[in-house]
């Protein structure tokens, strides 16, 4: 089945659960296909920007640093956005980023260890 989901479903289920949620599930689990256009993939970036959305995550303009990811030289920009940003730890379920390990003090992990890592942390303070 092919379903093409207008933008606030869209973001919806990228940002809560319910309904759209499980949409987006089964486009990830080839239930369905889900369908878009370049004037809906603008549309969306357009509602992200939005302050009440941009509103949960600080944006930091990332410096310049040398090859880390060398495997795949995209990933280098999360690594100079969390340099840039003095994060504690990048999060990240691609194998190339969590393969570094570490750059410059902040490890790399996946989600479920960021979520032990905070649990953690909220029981000791």
């Amino acid at each position: 089945m092919r379903i093409v989901a207008d933008i606030d479903v869209v973001v919806s289920g990228l940002l809560w659960t319910g309904g759209p949620r499980l949409l987006l599930d089964a486009a990830r689990a080839d239930v369905i296909e889900l369908v878009t256009s370049p004037a809906l993939l603008e549309e969306l970036v357009d509602v992200l920007e939005r302050p009440k959305f941009a509103a949960l995550a600080t944006v930091v303009e990332p410096t310049a640093i040398e090859p880390v990811v060398v495997a795949d030289p995209d990933d280098d920009h999360v690594v100079a956005c969390a340099l840039a940003a003095n994060a504690d730890l990048i999060v990240s379920g691609d194998d190339h980023l969590l393969s570094v390990g570490e750059y410059r003090g902040i490890r790399i992990v996946a989600a479920t260890q960021a979520l032990i890592e905070i649990a953690g942390r909220s029981r000791t303070t």
